[in-house]
């Protein structure tokens, strides 16, 4: 071995600049999780005088079961999610009332004998949603995993929803552009309050049943997703938090309202000296904001297994 030279292999010796950044990223990363995890963790930790000599539990409300942890982390886990989903009913709740506004201005006529009601606008999502969630079921998303292989994961379904919802607000501003336009330049309707727009009020059709459309993706998808990754115990809760989402995005669709109302002259009493279309167009551009924040939280999110068991454990971390 005498003479014999050693080398130190760059590779081995030497670590580039870029390589030891990532690699930080990555060791905050995961201390990040890491502290996340046992600080929810502390509250199954037994300390001195937790347990009483008799082996039951001193004070019962301050410890909790590994269960009762881990089942805290899903729903913590799946917050952003579900927050991501509010607006979505807010953008519903909003586009469907100016829609009774926008019918009560134009020609609800269809043929001779009969006269649509205005407030009857809503139903069309709601048909729409009736009539394509069976088409879903039966036809798309079976010939999607019979092309792709696998089928349209929950969180894929809520992904279209968001983006066939931001559809249904652009739709909804340009058919609103076009009531504007008839009313203000062909027939000078702008200052005569209750005015008739000569327009169909059938033109209001599509963007309803774009939101019914939607509605029957997001809707359903956050339903499997929560069912999905949820354990067992708050399965029943799975389909309350799609019903609270909605309760919060409507609550939120009044308050947005207020605010454009006290901002901006958008929504005047006379809907044709109004601009509901700017309203719809800020509607849409939230909408592509939300969807963004939804593919990160999507991307970040992954799926934990649930097993189910007889009897679940009820021992504390030690």
């Amino acid at each position: 071995m005498t003479g014999t030279k050693l080398v130190m292999s760059p590779s081995r010796g030497a670590t580039s600049p870029k390589r030891k950044t990532m690699e930080d990223c990555w060791v905050r990363m995961l201390e990040w999780k890491v502290m996340k995890a046992l600080l929810l963790n502390r509250a199954a930790l037994t300390t001195p005088g937790d347990i009483n000599a008799d082996g039951s539990l001193a004070r019962p409300w301050r410890l909790c079961t590994v269960d009762q942890v881990e089942d805290l982390k899903a729903v913590v886990r799946i917050l952003p999610l579900w927050l991501s989903s509010i607006f979505l009913s807010v953008s519903i709740g909003i586009v469907l009332s100016l829609a009774i506004l926008q019918a009560l201005s134009l020609d609800r006529r269809l043929g001779p004998h009969f006269t649509v009601p205005a407030g009857t606008l809503s139903v069309v999502a709601l048909v729409a949603a009736a009539v394509t969630l069976p088409a879903l079921d039966r036809c798309l998303y079976p010939a999607w995993r019979r092309l792709v292989g696998r089928p349209l994961t929950p969180l894929q379904r809520v992904g279209v929803g968001h983006v066939v919802n931001t559809a249904a607000m652009a739709a909804a501003a340009l058919v609103e552009r076009r009531r504007l336009a008839s009313a203000r330049s062909l027939h000078e309707l702008e200052h005569q309050p209750g005015a008739l727009v000569p327009m169909s009020v059938l033109w209001l059709v599509p963007p309803l049943a774009m939101v019914g459309l939607g509605e029957s993706f997001h809707f359903p998808g956050q339903v499997a997703l929560y069912y999905q990754v949820f354990p067992e115990t708050l399965r029943s809760s799975a389909t309350g938090l799609v019903g609270l989402s909605i309760a919060v995005g409507f609550y939120v669709s009044t308050a947005v309202v207020d605010l454009v109302r006290r901002v901006t002259d958008w929504l005047a009493a006379d809907i044709n000296a109004g601009r509901l279309d700017k309203v719809c167009w800020m509607l849409a551009a939230v909408g592509v904001i939300n969807f963004g924040f939804y593919l990160l939280c999507a991307c970040s999110y992954r799926y934990q297994a649930v097993v189910d068991q007889p009897e679940r454990s009820s021992k504390e971390l030690e």
